[in-house]
């Protein structure tokens, strides 16, 4: 795989980006993606034996040229609506290989590995944080990051911030966020001026394969004379630096673009305040949380603007900032690569029905192949045409008010709500005493920043708030890079802490082991 990275990285930096050439591919597939989705489903499904999706498909008694007929006559989302009621859908958990596909009759064991787009071709690996052990692998396609720089040079366009000096907050590998955006800023000739970094660079043994794959791409850029910076560790308490360097750019007249997460964002304009710097004109362009009303109006406080892209890590991008939007998180959905769902459904931990969605990709190359995926999040969804780049391009379908209902989310790190089970029902009372529903995991935004609160109701008893924290923090970073990575994140952050008190409780008189509280900040 790093021999393949290697050899096609040049021609993949060295090859002119022709903007009018490849802003007409992107019209072309969303123009065709009747034709795309039906490729993808004969290639990647109907003829792959060992697909779940096959196996659906013949339990629900559902052939290739049945999905033809119905693409024809309801389009793709009605053909997947189709689809979806015959139980052709998968859950986020059956995605991760966590628990069988169960429908009435019918079982069926999976892997997180089964799920792999087999259409596209692999140049380097990353890995989500999120998921259950050393999380979920993803197998990345230069195909994919080629197409996709033409979503960033659009979106630069959208915003107005093309010829902008930009920088990044953005973690190295083993998360792909970093270097994809790195390779997407080479390919349009756009580089980044500085590559700021929560976690380290190093090479020891843990982090070998990923120090590679960061290696070949730096070392490449610079041979092939598109050199990406260095990544330069800067954590989260030394915020300062990234607004030292926002505030230079605003002195010599040349207001830059940061991109980073929601609560990086505001670390920074608070240090920003706090230390007299003006950033005023500076651009945050966000993703990896929700951006509230409440954290927009911070950050505008300094006379910043900022917006957010939306995405997931096992198709890309799902959606990118809109040049004219009217609300702060509203993005235009890349109807060229992905299709969406939206379906009543009840979080697994309970509350009232949501409009989650459920994604379909429809490019070869995404990381997963995924047809009526379950991802975790519900959002408003609304058609209407604006004069942004995106919307002059014909993406006319928008998403805003982005929520996750399975997820605790902070400082961009995710930790799915079924990987928090076993810490609240047996972790946590062996070790300190009390039944499951002694212990509540609340996420909450306090002064914009996401803070996750560990609930111990005082029935347990006396314990020690530093040891019960320490605990959870050693329990979350078991099982691999991206683990460990963001369970160091919590620390620096300080983002969780113990507070003795009973759990919430619901409407129905029950005790959610994780539970979402209205911030001051919304």
């Amino acid at each position: 795989m790093a021999l393949r990275f290697v050899k096609e990285l040049g021609g993949f930096l060295r090859q002119p980006f022709e903007p009018r050439v490849e802003l007409e591919g992107v019209r072309r597939q969303l123009a065709t993606r009747q034709e795309s989705f039906l490729d993808l489903l004969d290639r990647g499904v109907f003829t792959q034996p060992h697909s779940p999706y096959l196996s659906l498909m013949r339990e629900a008694g559902i052939e290739s040229g049945d999905v033809e007929e119905l693409v024809r006559a309801e389009g793709v989302e009605g053909a997947l609506g189709r689809l979806f009621d015959a139980g052709v859908r998968v859950s986020l958990d059956e995605l991760k290989g966590r628990r069988p596909i169960r429908r009435p009759g019918f079982e069926r064991e999976t892997r997180a590995s089964d799920f792999d787009n087999p259409l596209r071709r692999s140049h380097f690996e990353g890995r989500t944080g999120g998921s259950r052990g050393a999380g979920t692998r993803l197998i990345v396609d230069l195909g994919l990051v080629r197409y996709e720089a033409a979503h960033l040079y659009l979106s630069l366009q959208a915003l107005g911030a093309l010829d902008w000096p930009a920088a990044r907050w953005r973690p190295v590998p083993p998360g792909v966020t970093g270097i994809k955006e790195a390779l997407y800023r080479a390919r349009i000739d756009r580089l980044p001026e500085v590559w700021f970094s929560q976690n380290r660079y190093h090479l020891r043994r843990e982090d070998a394969r990923a120090a590679t794959f960061a290696a070949c791409a730096i070392g490449g850029s610079r041979l092939w004379g598109r050199p990406l910076p260095m990544p330069k560790h800067v954590p989260l308490d030394r915020a300062a630096e990234i607004a030292k360097w926002l505030s230079r750019k605003t002195s010599s007249g040349t207001p830059a673009l940061l991109d980073t997460n929601v609560s990086s964002a505001i670390r920074v304009c608070r240090a920003a305040s706090d230390g007299g710097h003006d950033i005023s004109g500076a651009l945050f362009r966000t993703g990896g949380e929700p951006l509230t009303p409440g954290r927009a109006q911070m950050i505008e406080q300094t006379d910043s603007q900022v917006v957010c892209n939306y995405g997931i890590a096992e198709a890309g991008r799902l959606g990118l900032a809109c040049g004219d939007p009217s609300m702060p998180d509203e993005v235009h959905l890349l109807a060229d690569k992905i299709a969406v769902l939206q379906r009543p459904h009840v979080p697994a931990f309970g509350g009232p029905a949501l409009d989650a969605l459920f994604v379909t990709t429809l490019h070869p190359a995404t990381p997963k192949l995924m047809l009526n995926v379950e991802i975790g999040d519900y959002a408003v969804r609304s058609r209407r045409h604006c004069d942004c780049a995106l919307g002059r391009a014909g993406f006319d379908d928008h998403l805003h008010t982005i929520r996750s209902y399975e997820k605790l989310t902070s400082e961009g790190m995710h930790f799915l709500g079924s990987d928090l089970l076993e810490l609240l029902e047996r972790v946590l009372p062996e070790r300190f005493g009390g039944g499951p529903n002694d212990y509540q995991l609340v996420e909450e935004e306090i002064d914009g920043l996401a803070r996750v609160t560990l609930v111990v109701n005082p029935s347990v008893g006396k314990v020690r708030e530093s040891e019960v924290t320490e605990a959870v923090l050693g329990a979350l970073q078991r099982g691999g890079q991206g683990r460990a990575m963001m369970s160091q994140w919590w620390r620096d952050g300080s983002t969780l802490n113990v507070e003795r008190r009973e759990p919430f409780v619901t409407g129905a008189a029950k005790v959610l082991p994780l539970h979402v509280k209205q911030g001051s900040a919304e």
